[in-house]
Parts: C-alpha cells; structure tokens; sequence
C-alpha cells in the first residue's frame, strides 16, 4: 500500500487494485478519465461529505438519454471511472472516493451502467449501515500499517460487492414487487455466513422463514442459482486473499478451507474454472505482480 498526499487530496493505493481517494473538493469531476460524460450530471445543493465508487471496468455502453442523479450528504454513488459525472456541487465539498477494478465487484458492463444511475441514500437500510462505516474505513486506511490497510481495502471491496449486488436486485427489470427486499436480505445472510462449509440452501431458506423452492425461484429471476452465487463469492475472497498473503504464512488449502471449501481438490478444479488458472499459478502470479 502506498499513500500520497497533495493540498486538498490524499491517495491510498493497494496492491488489490483499489485506490482510496479522500479530500476537499471544488466544482469539477470526480477521478477517473480525463473527459467527462457530458449527458451524466451529479446534483447536490448542501455542503457536507458524499461517498463515490468509481468502477475501472470495460466502459459501459453509451447511453441515449441523459442522466441526472441528485445527491444528500453521505450517500453513496457508483460512477463509471471510464466516463465520469460533471458535478453540480457546492463550491466545496468533502468526498471519500473508492476506485475500484469491475472484476472485483463482479460486474458486467451493463450491471455498472444500471447502478450508476441509481444512488444509496444514507437513510436506506444498507446506507444506514454502511456510509458510516466505509468512510471511517477509509480514514483508517491512511493511518494504518500496510498489511492491515491492505486488509481494510479488501474488507470495503467486499461490502462494495454486497452493496452492488443489492442494487441490482432491487432495480432488477421485472423483478415482482416485494421481491427484491427479500433477495437483498439474503445475499446479506450469505455475506455473513461465506466462512459457514455448512451454508445450504436449507439453511438460507430456513434462517428467512421461506421454502427452498421459493428462494431457488428469486435466484432464478437474477440469472443464476443460489450454489453457483455461493461458490462465485467464495472463489472471489479466496482470490482476493491468494493476492493479499502471496506466499505468506497462509497455505492454499488453509484460504480454501476459510471460506467454506472442506476439499482441496475440489477448490483446485473449481477455481481453475473459474479463472483459467489453479489456485498456485494465480497466487504466483499475483507475487510477481
């Protein structure tokens, strides 16, 4: 990890990928390319501290009708690095900005251009939870030693993922009303329990008092099915700590069996699935990067 400082900014950069940007600011754009996205404008009338995501994936496809979000003070909002917002802010104002790789997030260029179109207020249910907590991460991140600031990265990319993920739920085209709050809680339930070899089907059904037919339906409408989103999130925090230890005290098979994979063997043919590559050939690689 790595930080910068400059008059109004600092910078956190992490191996992951990840760079944390924090400061005052002044009418302009947030970080990303060099040309903005004239038909994408971000409002906001008050001064105070807003939270931005910009996703440094493919660039979405170009939209045909303008796009004006409107912003409070500790809301988050995803942008596309790629072509970021013009801003509509006070003269000055505080922003807390986590640049973040779409593979990370496991995002699709159509998924990051559904999101940035949609804010979470700091009054829902996840920006209660999760505004407060991912900007003293961020201030935490700058003071902290590089292991443990590198580890603070990895922990905001994974609520990052959960928050993103929700989005997409809850804006979901076709999705039934009532079904997206409960698919968010339980893509919450199995952020908690991704450690757990035992979590099931039965299990996530049973904790939201639902048949296992009716979760493997919510699942079904989003494309996929309720092993395959276990297994994706599992493989990707296994990746994300065989680039964070390399070669460190932690074995393949010990990052394997914490979160959830009780075969090593299994894990091997899963993951090089997953990612043309065995678990070894990706850690080395990352070690040399």
């Amino acid at each position: 990890m790595s930080t910068t400082s400059a008059i109004d900014t600092r910078v956190c950069r992490t191996p992951l990928g990840v760079e944390i940007v924090t400061g005052e600011r002044g009418p302009g754009r947030l970080p990303g390319a060099r040309a903005a996205d004239p038909a994408h404008r971000i409002h906001a009338t008050d001064a105070g501290a807003y939270l931005f995501v910009g996703l440094r994936s493919a660039p979405a496809p170009p939209g045909t009708d303008p796009v004006a979000v409107h912003l409070a003070p500790g809301d988050l909002c995803f942008y596309d690095a790629h072509q970021p917002a013009i801003l509509d802010f006070p003269e000055r104002f505080r922003a807390t900005v986590f640049l973040v790789p779409g593979d990370l997030l496991a995002l699709t260029p159509a998924d990051a251009r559904r999101i940035t179109r949609t804010p979470v207020p700091r009054a829902s249910r996840l920006g209660t939870l999760l505004s407060p907590l991912l900007a003293d991460l961020a201030r935490t991140a700058f003071e902290a030693r590089p292991p443990v600031g590198e580890m603070l990265a990895s922990n905001a990319v994974s609520m990052l993922a959960t928050l993103a993920a929700e989005q997409l739920a809850a804006h979901a085209p076709g999705s039934p009303d009532g079904q997206a709050p409960v698919l968010g809680r339980i893509m919450e339930y199995v952020e908690l329990h991704l450690t757990d070899s035992d979590l099931s089907p039965e299990a996530i059904a049973r904790a939201h008092h639902i048949s296992v037919r009716y979760l493997h339906k919510l699942f079904q409408d989003e494309g996929t099915t309720v092993g395959r989103w276990i297994l994706r999130r599992r493989l990707e925090e296994c990746r994300r700590d065989l680039t964070r230890y390399g070669r460190g005290s932690r074995t393949i098979a010990a990052v394997a069996g914490r979160w959830g994979f009780t075969s090593p063997t299994h894990f091997s043919r899963v993951f090089r699935a997953a990612y043309g590559m065995s678990p070894r050939e990706w850690r080395d690689a990352a070690g040399r990067r």
